[in-house]
């Protein structure tokens, strides 16, 4: 099983290693793509060497430039592209079908192909055109998550936060048993 990971330049590129770890627990071979904005990002927010350690979990690393790679066209044999973080400058560019570097170009593909498309866009608070353009890429099929956490759970940390939402967010691929923990129903107290 073959997947696509994006990294755009948002805030939030922890995302991207949580969720990289979660595909390679799954068995998935994993192809990146990691926009310039988001090396600069996941050395801000991660450390110096978040990018090697990314690239490290991943079977393919590729040039954003390259549109001429493997996964630019229909016919790689891929379950679908997961983009964590996605930041409004990659979720506009794919729901106009601009596919003007490898990272939009290979989630456009996933449209075309009707495969799955999970973009953790990552902004707040949301302006009309980020909203229109969520709503654009969801009328074409992809999924749009904000990472958001699941507050229910009671992360007791920032790390349990972000390895929930690369959890859900990697389930929505449906590439195999779920790896996010469920909801499990709020327990009720027998005295009242």
């Amino acid at each position: 099983m073959r997947v696509i990971l994006g990294v755009s330049g948002a805030s939030g590129a922890a995302l991207s290693l949580a969720a990289a770890r979660h595909l390679r627990a799954l068995g998935a071979s994993i192809d990146l793509v990691v926009s310039p904005a988001a090396e600069r990002t996941l050395s801000a927010e991660c450390g110096p060497e978040a990018l090697s350690e990314l690239a490290a979990l991943c079977n393919h690393c590729h040039a954003p430039e390259d549109v001429g790679a493997v996964i630019a066209s229909g016919s790689a044999p891929v379950a679908g592209m997961l983009v964590a973080p996605c930041s409004m400058r990659s979720l506009a560019a794919i729901a106009l079908g601009l596919d003007d570097n490898l990272l939009t170009r290979a989630a456009g593909v996933q449209l075309k192909e009707r495969r799955r498309l999970v973009l953790l866009a990552r902004e707040a608070p949301l302006t009309l055109a980020h909203l229109r353009n969520m709503t654009a890429v969801t009328e074409m099929g992809g999924i749009v998550m904000p990472p958001v956490p699941a507050f229910y759970l009671r992360p007791k940390s920032m790390e349990q936060m972000v390895e929930q939402i690369a959890a859900r967010a990697v389930d929505l691929l449906r590439l195999g048993a779920p790896v996010a923990q469920a909801w499990a129903g709020e327990a009720r107290d027998q005295a009242d």
